[in-house]
């Protein structure tokens, strides 16, 4: 009902005021219900928005504190963690944005996990030579890398901050210690099929005293977290990287058939990367992303791909405007799925893939009817390496922050697949992030897999928060979702719905999801219609019931006025809120 509440005049507001620009342009209307209202706040008062309404409230305490978007990240994660377990966590990685108002400067720092000093490139094939079974994989230790998100948010808020890291854990400490109702969206993977939920771990966790799982509206305590988030407040990241947390990290993925080598030298060694963020001209403005291992870079060539075509003269109710967007995205994948790894092992042709004059020959493949699956190109400085269709389920969430200084944060944060790899150490899920390698170190062309595992390597992401600066280098939007693989295509789709379509940010965010890798075409098929589906799929573009995790759209654009502009995913529980 709540999807459908927030969903339902979407229509006919987008006839209404998005109608077609192009000549002779088909319009035909979408199924979907029209968005809540986008919600607007003053800059001086900030704003947050993120996938549950504690987390946000946590974050708009530490503004309201004085805090920096950083402080409030920081807040926000350890909420998120205890409230929304199957996204994200303590035990996972993310990738962070930083947009400084008093520099301009845009800092990317990256909390991506690491395989362990003991990971060797075939630690995930059989005695066979072929790879295992990824469940059997996913549940083992053997898939959890080093986590990285709570060193990374170390480090982004002694550079950033403005007060003390020890209170930004109240909520938290409070929420974990006195309960916090279970949402239906928990509820709903507590119940699932996820084979994470069946674990030891969950089932002991997510079961009442009665016997029966915990359901929506139940409170949940969690004492082993408040515990751990009140180690980390008080010692800093130490408290998981070093002592009893980290031991008992290490004994519990060493635990089963296939166990880990995470070793206390791995955790303590761990360090996060951080430097200027990789930015590139688009219209008339400034993007900006994470460096590789993200994919963020994928986005970008897509949508400078996009500028060769007259998408921004259609409009969403278009069934051309879509298969545009449908097959830019599959030649982004193709090129992204050849070339991005970590660049600390790989060569990663991030100025090749990028450059303007190969930009626009790729460009010459997006045309208004799809056809073949485009091939991936060679662009300059290339290296040679196998085609790779990592496996990339989805266990992330995405959330953005303006604080009332003009600094904002963008951040995409998971424990990889649901509930991780199901295990638990203090109150959190450890991630089973290792399983984003690819399993075999080479392709089925014999050329090694850009990749593949090693000790100490960052496996490739296709989180890819971003942030956007207007013409005079200001900040102008900021960015992200969760979904695996398809983070690329809902982060392009928000953007489409932003730029080239002049939406608001919660009609952005709310537009039918389309995901075009290779010969797949996912999505919503029920927010377009039978009749926009058919006009798709008459252009080639034969869209399916989308994947396991969808999309978990999170932005903020400033509009003229210097009023900010907030938008929540309806697909989940978020919200948009101001102070």
């Amino acid at each position: 009902m709540r999807r459908l509440a927030s969903l339902l005049a979407l229509s006919a507001a987008l006839q209404l005021s998005l109608a077609p620009l192009a000549a002779h342009a088909e319009s035909i209307p979408l199924a979907m219900p029209t968005p809540r209202p986008a919600v607007t706040s003053t800059p001086a008062k900030g704003m947050v928005a993120a996938a549950n309404p504690l987390a946000v409230e946590a974050g708009l305490r530490v503004l309201r504190d004085g805090g920096s978007a950083v402080d409030a990240a920081v807040a926000i994660q350890a909420v998120l963690s205890l409230v929304e377990p199957q996204s994200s966590g303590l035990g996972g990685g993310a990738f962070l944005m930083v947009y400084d108002a008093k520099t301009g400067k845009v800092t990317a720092y990256d909390g991506r996990e690491t395989a362990p000093s003991g990971a060797t490139p075939d630690m995930f094939m059989g005695p066979d030579g072929k790879p295992l079974p990824f469940v059997k994989v996913l549940l083992s230790g053997r898939s959890s890398g080093v986590p990285g998100a709570v060193a990374m948010l170390a480090q982004a808020q002694k550079e950033h901050g403005k007060v003390a890291w020890s209170t930004l854990f109240k909520d938290a400490e409070t929420l974990a210690a006195d309960g916090f109702v279970v949402s239906p969206r928990l509820a709903g993977m507590i119940a699932s099929r996820a084979p994470q939920a069946s674990q030891p771990d969950a089932v002991k966790y997510f079961t009442k005293p009665d016997g029966t799982r915990y359901k929506a509206g139940d409170v949940l305590k969690n004492p082993a977290y408040a515990e751990t988030v009140r180690r980390i407040a008080a010692e800093g990241p130490s408290a998981l990287y070093e002592g009893p947390i980290a031991q008992a990290i290490v004994d519990r993925v060493h635990e089963g058939e296939l166990p880990g080598s995470i070793s206390l030298e791995d955790l303590k060694a761990y360090k996060p990367r951080s430097g200027a963020a990789l930015c590139r001209p688009w219209k008339v403005y400034t993007v900006c992303v994470p460096n590789p291992q993200s994919s963020g870079l994928a986005v970008i060539q897509a949508l400078q791909m996009l500028e060769h075509t007259d998408i921004g003269k259609r409009g969403p109710t278009d069934p051309v405007a879509w298969t545009l967007l449908a097959q830019a995205e599959r030649v982004m994948y193709a090129d992204r799925d050849r070339y991005v790894g970590d660049p600390s092992f790989v060569t990663v042709p991030v100025d090749g893939l990028l450059d303007p004059k190969y930009v626009a020959e790729r460009a010459k493949l997006i045309t208004d009817k799809a056809g073949a699956a485009p091939p991936f190109g060679k662009p300059k400085g290339a290296p040679k390496v196998g085609v790779d269709m990592t496996h990339e389920p989805g266990g992330t969430t995405h959330f953005v922050v303006a604080d009332t200084q003009g600094n904002v944060v963008s951040m995409t944060t998971t424990v990889e697949s649901i509930f991780g790899n199901g295990r638990m150490v203090g109150g959190f899920f450890l991630n089973n992030q290792l399983t984003d390698f690819s399993f075999s170190p080479v392709e089925k062309d014999g050329a090694p897999a850009a990749n593949a595992i090693a000790a100490g390597k960052r496996p490739r992401s296709s989180m890819s928060p971003l942030i956007v600066l207007d013409k005079k280098g200001k900040f102008l939007a900021a960015v992200g979702s969760p979904g695996g693989n398809a983070i690329l295509s809902y982060n392009l789709k928000a953007m489409v719905g932003l730029f080239y379509w002049n939406l608001n940010m919660q009609q952005a965010v709310s537009l039918p999801n389309l995901v075009a890798r290779g010969e797949s075409f996912s999505g919503d098929a029920d927010l377009f219609g039978p009749e926009m589906l058919a006009a798709l799929n008459a252009r080639g573009v034969g869209v399916k019931v989308g994947q396991l995790e969808t999309s978990g759209l999170q932005g903020v654009i400033v509009r003229p006025g210097n009023v900010l502009e907030g938008g929540a995913d309806p697909r989940r529980e978020g919200v948009a809120k101001g102070l």
